[in-house]
């Protein structure tokens, strides 16, 4: 029975982006795609008949803020500055205050709906907030992203990041490998794309698995 609930939100969950928030057509794809990447790998690992348990509390990650923002900048011309609200979410989202992060990005995509990379800010605080999770929330974030800017992989790149700290290896690595197959031979974030797959791929080799964007 609570498989059944779970596939209810999961198909309530496309719903309300499809239907309610009004994501495009174009973005069903990367959004459907993530929902099923989560339940497979909750289907792997997940136990939803156990009884639930403390969990053990955050791990002490004081730069990951600091690395989420340097990774997303990547992917952005270094010459061109984020909007004034995404510059102050950023100052918040190295402190680790990510709900503050998200309310300044929440302006940012209510002022300017087409800033694809303060789509791409507010989906990554929305991930830290969550702890690593990837919500619904912060997936739509992605996919506006994604379709405001579909040359641009950085929704994509942490999406499957997310996917990646939460233990789904194989759709995680399959995302980053796809990025990096389709890059341009001259895009200036390939090279870090491709360290970090390589990064990946001897972790996942030797057993350990520890994502952070550095």
């Amino acid at each position: 029975m609570i498989w059944l609930a779970i596939l209810a939100l999961a198909g309530l969950g496309f719903l309300a982006a499809t239907r309610l928030f009004g994501l495009a057509r174009s973005g069903w794809t990367l959004f459907g795609a993530a929902l099923l990447f989560g339940l497979a790998g909750y289907a792997l690992q997940g136990s939803p008949g156990q009884p639930a348990a403390p969990g053990a509390g955050p791990q002490p990650i004081a730069d990951t803020g600091e690395l989420m923002v340097r990774a997303r900048r990547e992917f952005y011309d270094p010459e061109t500055m984020p909007s004034r609200y995404v510059v102050s979410a950023d100052a918040f989202a190295r402190q680790g205050q990510y709900e503050d992060a998200a309310n300044f990005l929440r302006n940012a995509v209510t002022e300017n709906p087409r800033d694809a990379e303060a789509w791409v800010a507010l989906g990554n605080v929305l991930v830290e907030h969550a702890e690593g999770r990837l919500g619904a929330a912060a997936l739509f974030a992605y996919t506006r992203a994604e379709e405001l800017a579909p040359d641009n992989p950085a929704p994509r790149y942490f999406v499957g990041l997310a996917m990646l700290r939460q233990g789904e290896f194989a759709q995680g690595r399959r995302m980053w490998a796809e990025i990096l197959a389709e890059a341009p031979a001259d895009a200036d974030w390939r090279p870090a794309i491709a360290a970090r797959l390589e990064r990946l791929d001897l972790l996942l080799s030797g057993g350990g698995m520890t994502a952070q964007p550095r």
